[in-house]
């Protein structure tokens, strides 16, 4: 795991398969994400110098986020927060669904799965239910913002005070040239193209997403470029 900083307050974990990323507040920190399996002592390790995890921000179910979570949450008493169609899928209750894969995405997702850890993992038993609009208690207020289309329980938090968007899987940077895209391996591609343009009207300085480099200036104005470029959904 390698860890970046963005700004004083702002951490980015990177994994072999995604990323996650560390928000503090004074000795108080907010994970979003919690990468693959195996992730959540070595988490728990970087952020203790720094402070306490107070809370897990999941942003969607697939394995390469919340794979850590039910480690970090032992460790450190973090709560863990989803949105509330998401959460029967964090806590296992019921299978989500599987992507609708375009045809160029296979090799892509064929060759995430190789690089996870194999053999499954353990799911956090308590998870705190969101929903659009819900302000969290970090960052000076941070909003839940539903972003369906990569799941049905898809959030980004957006911290309106510090013009830092974190988009999940809703939005990544391109593997090509480092560009703001769609995300990948969506469950409803016309959703999907519906959230990042939401997304794309929000004001922020910094986007940060869970496959490639944040944008670290500018990134309302490369969102709104790049939404853009997709036909109108539905």
């Amino acid at each position: 795991m390698d860890v970046i900083e963005l700004h004083p307050r702002l951490h980015l974990l990177r994994f072999p398969v995604g990323q996650a990323y560390l928000w503090r507040d004074g000795d108080g920190l907010t994970l979003i994400d919690a990468g693959p399996a195996g992730a959540g002592a070595r988490i728990a390790a970087s952020a203790g110098a720094a402070g306490r995890v107070r809370r897990v921000v999941l942003t969607h179910f697939h394995e390469d986020h919340v794979g850590g979570a039910r480690e970090v949450a032992a460790l450190t008493g973090a709560e863990v927060v989803a949105h509330a169609v998401e959460a029967p899928v964090v806590r296992g209750e019921v299978a989500g669904p599987e992507p609708v894969f375009e045809d160029w995405e296979r090799p892509l997702h064929e060759n995430a799965v190789r690089l996870l850890p194999q053999g499954g993992f353990d799911r956090p038993e308590r998870v705190t239910e969101v929903s659009d609009g819900d302000v969290l208690d970090f960052g000076g207020g941070a909003r839940v913002v539903h972003v369906p289309g990569h799941t049905d329980g898809s959030i980004a938090v957006h911290l309106p005070r510090h013009g830092v968007l974190f988009t999940g899987d809703a939005v990544a940077a391109s593997p090509v040239d480092g560009g703001v895209m769609l995300g990948v391996f969506n469950v409803d591609q016309d959703r999907a193209v519906d959230s990042f343009r939401r997304l794309a009207d929000i004001d922020a300085e910094v986007a940060c997403f869970g496959h490639g480099d944040p944008v670290t200036g500018g990134a309302a104005r490369a969102l709104r470029a790049s939404a853009r470029t997709y036909g109108t959904a539905g």
